[in-house]
């Protein structure tokens, strides 16, 4: 078993965080003028859709490397829904766009096994229970 942890604490004189893992970090905010956002950073929304293009990313490339192949181009675009109250991510779409070097190179097979094998697509379709914790004294 793998696992991965991130940790956000408050940036000072703003309501938004800086999150990190390793030497890794991104600043989550909501946009400016919503609920004492200043616009200094993502969203989670945002960062759902990366988590999800950014696996996607890495998987292409951790399988064309087992394939043997040079991408020479990749692009990778995800759309993610939100409906409902309380707010819910619906449907994710993700598309891509892969080059190669070689000329013979099976790319729809690439794109195929990348999608089988996404961490986090796979994930979030199978869904995951989330837990939270309060180590929040009331007064």
């Amino acid at each position: 078993m793998t696992t991965m942890s991130v940790k956000l604490r408050g940036i000072p004189d703003t309501e938004a965080s800086i999150g990190w893992a390793g030497n890794h970090s991104v600043i989550v905010d909501r946009p400016a003028g919503k609920a004492g956002g200043q616009g200094l950073g993502l969203n989670g929304g945002e960062l759902l859709a990366l988590a999800i293009g950014g696996c996607f990313w890495n998987d292409l490339y951790y399988i064309a490397h087992e394939m043997g192949l040079a991408l020479s181009s990749v692009t990778v675009d995800v759309t993610v829904r939100f409906d409902g109250k309380p707010l819910r991510a619906t449907s994710a779409a993700i598309e891509v766009a892969v080059e190669s070097m070689d000329a013979d190179a099976d790319l729809d097979a690439l794109v195929q096994r990348a999608e089988a094998l996404s961490t986090v697509s796979n994930s979030v379709s199978r869904g995951f229970p989330v837990h939270v914790s309060s180590l929040t004294s009331g007064g």
